[in-house]
């Protein structure tokens, strides 16, 4: 059987640690950086944050939005970020939150993985909130190429509290009838499946077994969003070692423009997050 991406994300978090470096580019970054907010501002701020990853994380998650807001010219440069990652052995993460009905959602797995795009990642983030069915094609191109999926189950949002905490008529949360969706998509792999959840770090531990999921998890919200290192025991406490990916995208940002300074807050936060997992 084909290593899953859950698998082989367990395999980097274990040797390089549970750290994943968000490459967020967003205007208020660039302009922090003593930059125009331009498309060559967004390349610097990006490709310094994927040199310091290098050698240091297992992973990285460029955030679409901040590239996309540039058109085609953002596309090129998120194409480049992609490239180089992958060629320094990183693995990469696309936060492009797509999801939608199904024929549409053929277009989005094609996109973001499939060999043929410059777009493709080893995992790209989507929203269930259409139903999990509907996300079917992103499931199974995820399945032929040996590819991940992380899906928006309980965010680090409060906004998205309302409709993750609803109540179907059976009484059981929404967030929950997803994760249970999720481990089941993921039985059958004698290790972690390719299907993971966003779970954020900011929020309390959901209702459901999150040692059940059977997947990765990917963890938004430590740092500037309030969360800290400490705060993952009581969330993820029995979850299979290595199955964590805590992403840190502004408090490692936060340290530029100069490259060794963001170097050194990666590494302190990649440390930190170690001895909190």
């Amino acid at each position: 059987m084909n290593e899953t991406f859950g698998e082989r994300l367990r395999e980097r978090l274990l040797d390089a640690g549970p750290l994943c470096v968000g490459i967020d580019p967003s205007r208020e970054v660039v302009r922090a950086w003593e930059r125009d907010d331009t498309i060559e501002g967004v390349e610097y701020v990006a490709l310094t944050a994927l040199e310091a990853a290098i050698g240091e994380a297992a992973l990285i998650k460029c955030q679409v939005a901040f590239f996309e807001r540039f058109g085609s010219a953002g596309f090129a440069v998120l194409e480049r970020v992609i490239r180089e990652a992958r060629g320094a052995d990183l693995l990469v993460v696309a936060d492009a939150k797509r999801g939608d009905v199904p024929s549409s959602n053929e277009g989005y797995a094609a996109a973001w993985l499939e060999d043929a795009s410059a777009l493709c990642v080893d995992a790209v983030t989507v929203s269930p909130y259409l139903g999990v069915g509907a996300l079917e094609p992103i499931f199974r191109a995820a399945e032929a190429t040996q590819r991940g999926v992380f899906v928006l189950v309980a965010t680090s949002n409060p906004e998205g509290r309302l409709v993750q905490a609803a109540r179907t008529i059976e009484h059981e949360t929404v967030e929950s009838m997803i994760f249970r969706d999720l481990a089941q998509r993921n039985a059958g792999h004698d290790g972690l499946g390719g299907i993971g959840a966003v779970v954020g770090a900011t929020r309390e531990r959901p209702e459901y077994d999150l040692t059940t999921l059977n997947g990765p998890f990917l963890v938004p919200g430590v740092g500037a969003q309030g969360a800290a290192p400490s705060d993952l025991a009581h969330l993820f406490g029995g979850c299979v070692e290595g199955s964590v990916a805590v992403n840190v995208a502004r408090a490692i940002l936060a340290a530029g423009p100069e490259p060794r300074a963001v170097r050194d807050a990666l590494r302190r936060w990649r440390d930190d997050l170690r001895d909190a997992l």
